[in-house]
Parts: structure tokens; sequence; C-alpha cells
């Protein structure tokens, strides 16, 4: 058994080019051969979201607090709330974060590829899309 301490491990702002406004990334677990599992506890301030972006084997998000939202590409933008799991299959193109007026916390799980890759991240999301509903 291992444990790592919440201590040992600091929480880390989201990088401008793959987020709109502030966000901040607590790495929760990332897998050790053979493992490929990524677990990552994200918020959202009010307003702020991903990029566009798609993970090669599919991502699971679970709301843990406050209110978000998700989009997959040619699908409405939909609310998530304290509770939700949201499933995005391989590939699908899509966008998560915070309403305008409330913060957002979820779990992030993923897996790499054989590459290592579990996210591929694209343009922002624009102003007019994040509103979109």
């Amino acid at each position: 058994m291992k444990i790592v301490s919440s201590k040992d491990r600091a929480s880390r702002k989201g990088k401008a080019e793959w987020f709109t406004g502030g966000v901040w990334i607590d790495e929760i677990a990332v897998g050790a051969e053979p493992s490929r599992l990524r677990a990552f506890r994200v918020s959202f301030e009010p307003g702020a979201r991903t990029a566009w972006h798609r993970h090669p084997i599919g991502q699971t998000l679970h709301v843990l607090s406050g209110s978000g939202l998700v989009q997959l590409d040619g699908e409405p933008v939909r609310e998530i709330h304290p509770g939700d799991t949201v499933v995005i299959a391989p590939n699908e193109r899509h966008w998560h974060g915070a309403t305008a007026g409330n913060t957002m916390v979820h779990l992030a799980l993923q897996e790499a590829d054989v590459q290592g890759v579990d996210v591929v991240w694209l343009e922002p999301v624009s102003d007019e899309d994040y509103s979109a509903r």
C-alpha cells in the first residue's frame, strides 16, 4: 500500500491555453504501468471552463459541488449538479466548466492511450458557445 499525502502535491493553476478563467487542478492519481488511470479534482471559478478537447479513451466526470455546464460538439449545452456523472465517449469533442454565477468542482477520470496521451487540447470555447443555452 502507498499513501500519497495531499501536502505532498500542490494544487496547480490550469494553463491559460487550455482554460478560460480561474481553474485549479489537484492530481489524485496517475497510475504507474500497467495502469493508465488519470484522476484529477478540478475546481472552476464562476464562468471558468476548459477549451474544446477530446480524450482518446474517453472521460468520466463526477460533480462534487456547485453548478456546471458541459457540451458535446453538435449538442446543446447541459447543466450539471452535485452527484451527476457525465460519461464522455472516446474522442468525443467537448468542453465543461462552471456556470456564470457559481463555482463547480468535479472529479475527472480518464485513461491514457498506449502512447501516454490522455487529452488532446483544441481551441478555446467562445463566449458565444459558452452562453448558448
